[in-house]
């Protein structure tokens, strides 16, 4: 009888550890979490606002950065600046190196009645070499003499009154009698009424 158990107890034995080893290998291994997700936050830069311009319909080049010049410098009433424009047409018609009488000469062969709003007195003419001996540029040159210009003191006095919005082209005009000391008037009143004309507003 001890045999029989015995011979018989080890085949049953070796049975039930099969199925027990085959549990163990498809016992499903452990879930490994993923990190947390880290949220990026990415900051918009604001729109930057639109601003309303001025441009000159039909100007030329010099007239179209003259106007914009004037613009960045604070005069942003229409008249105010038909009013500049009207001006510097009657002056020079926006040619930098013109000498007085229409000759196209450098500044150093002119000697007086030089440049966008002809520069006569002494003062002014060689104050207009002296500026861009100083600040680099040539005297000859429309960038460097519309600098000039807007520091100059006739300029100057009366630069808040042309940043005040809301005059006639008459007003700003007689304002612009100190700053330019015009001998002859000219056409300089209806050369502002045209550009006023001919300026259109967009949104930059």
């Amino acid at each position: 009888m001890l045999n029989y158990f015995t011979t018989v107890a080890l085949p049953f034995m070796a049975a039930v550890a099969i199925p027990s080893a085959i549990a163990t290998t498809l016992t499903p291994s452990p879930k490994v979490e993923e990190p947390p997700k880290v949220s990026i936050k990415t900051e918009i830069a604001p729109e930057k606002p639109k601003e309303k311009r001025l441009i000159c319909k039909g100007c030329n080049n010099n007239e179209s950065y003259t106007l914009s010049f004037f613009q960045n410098e604070g005069i942003l009433d229409k008249n105010a600046l038909a009013t500049i424009m009207g001006n510097i047409k009657q002056e020079s018609m926006f040619v930098p190196n013109i000498c007085e009488g229409g000759a196209r000469i450098p500044y150093s062969s002119c000697g007086g009645g030089y440049g966008l709003i002809q520069w006569t007195s002494a003062n002014r003419y060689y104050g207009l070499g002296k500026f861009a001996y100083s600040y680099g540029g040539s005297p000859s040159a429309l960038d460097t003499q519309l600098r000039y210009l807007t520091n100059e003191t006739q300029w100057i006095r009366i630069e808040n009154k042309m940043k005040t919005p809301g005059k006639s082209i008459n007003q700003y005009m007689n304002y612009t009698y100190s700053w330019i000391g015009w001998g002859i008037h000219g056409n300089r009143t209806r050369y502002a009424y045209d550009y006023a004309k001919r300026f259109i507003s967009i949104e930059v």
